[in-house]
């Protein structure tokens, strides 16, 4: 699955390259974080939060169809 979120968020930014997700476990699910560059933050949210929220509902099917939790965060450093 951190395959899938990667292309995904690399097909959406213009700096691929900066692109990390990194798994961790917290609180009995698994928890993905989306890390990209400063200037791509926005185009991963997009309009509302739309784009942000159709990548969390693709993470959480690709969960629910593995009988797992799964979150996905976008962090901002």
């Amino acid at each position: 699955m951190e395959e899938l979120v990667t292309y995904l968020a690399k097909s959406l930014v213009d700096n691929p390259d900066e692109v990390q997700v990194t798994r961790a476990e917290r609180d009995g699910a698994t928890v993905f974080e989306l890390r990209v560059a400063e200037a791509d933050v926005g185009k991963v949210i997009g309009r509302q939060g739309r784009i942000a929220r159709a990548l969390r509902t693709i993470v959480r099917a690709s969960g629910a169809h593995q009988n797992e939790r799964v979150q996905l965060e976008i962090v901002n450093e």
